[in-house]
């Protein structure tokens, strides 16, 4: 009796493999099945396929059409166009490490490729980190909540695209985020020599606003920094040097209310 108690457990314990290998099998054959409807498509198919599922805003599965693209008609246009799709991709999802590998990776394969200024500019997107728009939807926002370094290397993408491509078609929405950008980044350089100003540090915000008038010449956040570097001399009692900065603000900026002893900063 205990041998046929055990003989039945033994076959049903197989009977149950048998079944989750047959289950495990179909899984993987669908798999595969998945995998292998698009083993008959042409790179047109996957264009258009990629592109409406990322328009629906499904950018992993776009992303997946793409590469699939990519690998199976390598060295072709298609395989270019889908290597850029795949960077576009990754910064409307905000994802912006990947963006700019995938860039870079365009550039180091396609140096001479037509649509290379499309990179640097997709580039300077990303590194912006703004929404899509022009220059119109840049204003009313703080410049002082984006950091440096991501807008100085933004200018530095930007400038490599209208210093290649001149003629580009994005060159001019290119040169507008350019000027936004050197704005913004005098406004922060200046906010920073406020803030030393506030604290009694003269010496440092003088120097930040010299750095601001040095580097930014012609942004509207010099007004402010010269007024600091005015201030700044006469709290320390360099009157002779105060007295030459508001000369300076006084010629450049005749109508400014900094010019008023007691205004506020």
């Amino acid at each position: 009796m205990m041998g046929n108690a055990l003989w039945r457990r033994n076959l049903a314990l197989a009977l149950l493999t048998a079944a989750l290998t047959v289950l495990t099998g179909c899984s993987s054959f669908g798999n595969w099945f998945e995998k292998d409807n698009t083993g008959k498509w042409d790179a047109e198919r996957f264009l258009v396929e990629a592109r409406a599922e990322m328009s629906s805003g499904n950018w992993a599965k776009g992303r997946e059409y793409l590469q699939k693209l990519e690998a199976r008609f390598p060295f072709t246009r298609y395989a270019q166009q889908a290597q850029l799709e795949i960077a576009y991709s990754f910064y409307r999802e905000g994802e912006t490490a990947q963006a700019l590998a995938a860039v870079d990776r365009f550039l180091k394969l396609n140096p001479n490729s037509p649509a290379a200024d499309y990179a640097y500019y997709l580039k300077g997107l990303a590194l912006f980190s703004d929404d899509l728009g022009l220059f119109g939807n840049f204003l009313g926002q703080d410049p002082t909540t984006r950091d440096p370094k991501g807008m100085r290397e933004a200018f530095d993408a930007f400038k490599e695209l209208v210093t290649r491509y001149p003629d580009s078609r994005y060159a001019r929405d290119a040169r507008d985020r350019m000027n936004w950008l050197v704005n913004a980044l005098a406004q922060s350089e200046v906010n920073i020599a406020y803030y030393y100003y506030q604290r009694s540090a003269y010496v440092a915000a003088i120097d930040r606003a010299q750095a601001a008038l040095r580097n930014f010449q012609g942004a509207p956040a010099s007004e402010r920094a010269l007024a600091i570097m005015m201030r700044s001399y006469g709290a320390l009692g360099m009157s002779d040097l105060q007295a030459d900065v508001g000369r300076v603000l006084e010629k450049n900026f005749p109508t400014s209310r900094y010019l008023a002893p007691n205004t506020r900063l």
